[in-house]
Order: C-alpha cells, then sequence, then structure tokens
C-alpha cells in the first residue's frame, strides 16, 4: 500500500506540472478599418429642391 501511495504522489506532481499556459500577444502593427461610405443624400435633397423650384417656376415645360 506504501508504494502505491508513493505512486500516486509523483503522478499528482507530474501532472502539478502540465498546466496550460494561454498567452495573448498583440500585434505590433495598427488596426486599420477601411470604410467606404457613400453619402449623397444631401445632393439628392438639392436636386430634388432644384427640380421642384424649376416645376413650379415653368408649369408649361412639359
Amino acid at each position: 500500500m506504501n508504494v502505491v501511495l508513493k505512486l500516486m504522489v509523483i503522478s499528482s506532481i507530474g501532472l502539478a506540472a502540465c498546466t496550460h499556459k494561454v498567452e495573448i500577444i498583440p500585434s505590433d502593427k495598427p488596426i486599420i478599418i477601411n470604410l467606404n461610405i457613400k453619402i449623397d443624400q444631401e445632393i439628392r435633397v438639392r436636386l430634388d429642391k432644384d427640380i421642384e423650384d424649376l416645376l413650379s417656376n415653368n408649369p408649361d415645360i412639359f
């Protein structure tokens, strides 16, 4: 029985040495976020207003 106890202690010490290690290593390069956004709402509103003014000033255009 004494031999079994010694083997259990030795195996538990061996297993305790096998611990997992997780490392988070930051990148040395900067993070680049490329946003391709098309904003044309203001242009359309202006164009719609210009067309509306044109039609109201010239009702016989069509």
